[in-house]
């Protein structure tokens, strides 16, 4: 298994040169990833355009996100294909089996990434005519070099952009990293800057089905709570992802219960930012899976099940059909 503290030290190291401000950013140009790209990578192969839409599943909740928050936040019809400007960090510490990331754009790989500042990141995005109202900073895990956040922002507000474009990041809750390496100063900045917000992702609704998805600690499970009560304590725009692949097994139904339990031990509501996410297959993922993957797969449906009966017990239907931007949720 990962050791997520070493690993995640190891990673940062050659994922950040705070001296210069520079992140290491991956290369999606020639990559396994690039295969399942509906448009060409841009930003000189360090960056891709990325379609999300409101897709509506027979078998599956449907996923918003980041869709009607970025909608509400500038204005748009919320039924429209948003398209967003993506960088992933070229690092990341847990290795889930499923990410339709190449692995080699995760390991801090100096031969499938270079270093970049966000200001020469901002510039290539500035140079595209059609650019989108979104920037994505993905990954990889982006909170393994916290910093890339606040430059950002720095270098948003430098081009006379703030306020004007949607900034939305990806966190896998893996680290302390946005407290160790970031002043209270820094950290009110990001929670203030206009039009941000992040999203989270719990990967998996008990620790077997963590470990399984993620090759870390299962004790690693319960940090994830800590983390992101904490970043929304610290007035952050917070939503969620959950993954529910895991090897079948009995006792799904107090996992699960017992996992909403600990959502809303964090906020009533966070339950009603939660999106699951639907595992499926991408090019780089087809030669990881395995039986026990495969399982995973079909079983997934039943966790769902469980799921959305929780939130049945749970929520009104009124509140289950809120639009997931209009859920309450500060403490």
């Amino acid at each position: 298994m990962i050791d997520t503290e070493l690993y995640s030290m190891r990673l940062r190291e050659k994922a950040i040169i705070p001296s210069e401000r520079k992140i290491l950013i991956a290369r999606l140009a020639g990559s396994e990833q690039e295969k399942d790209l509906t448009t060409s990578v841009n930003c000189r192969g360090y960056g891709r355009i990325r379609h999300f839409r409101l897709k509506q599943h027979t078998d599956w909740s449907q996923d918003p996100l980041p869709i009607l928050p970025a909608a509400k936040a500038l204005n748009y019809t919320p039924d429209i294909v948003l398209r967003t400007q993506v960088f992933q960090n070229a690092a990341c510490n847990w290795r889930c089996w499923y990410c339709f990331v190449d692995f080699d754009r995760l390991s801090a790989d100096l031969r499938v990434s270079d270093y970049f500042t966000t200001d020469e990141l901002i510039g290539m995005y500035l140079e595209d005519q059609n650019r989108p109202d979104v920037i994505d900073l993905s990954g990889g895990q982006p909170d393994i070099v916290p910093e890339w956040l606040v430059w950002t922002m720095e270098s948003i507000k430098k081009n006379g952009l703030e306020g004007k474009i949607y900034l939305w990041s990806d966190d896998n809750l893996s680290t302390r990293y946005f407290w160790q390496y970031l002043t209270s100063e820094q950290r009110k900045f990001v929670a203030s800057f206009p039009k941000y917000a992040r999203v989270a992702c719990f990967k998996g609704y008990d620790e077997t089905s963590f470990s399984f998805n993620t090759l870390a600690q299962p004790k690693l499970f319960n940090q994830q709570f800590e983390v992101y009560r904490d970043l929304l304590k610290e007035g952050l725009d917070m939503y969620a992802y959950a993954t529910f692949t895991a090897p079948p097994h009995a006792g799904l139904l107090d996992s699960m219960e017992e996992f909403v339990d600990r959502l809303q031990e964090i906020h009533p509501n966070l339950p009603l930012r939660t999106v699951p996410l639907k595992v499926e297959a991408f090019t780089p993922t087809k030669r990881r899976v395995k039986a026990k993957q495969e399982e995973s797969i079909v079983f997934q449906h039943e966790v769902h099940t469980a799921w959305i009966e929780q939130l049945n017990k749970r929520f009104s239907e009124y509140e289950r059909n809120l639009p997931i931007c209009d859920v309450p949720m500060v403490l």
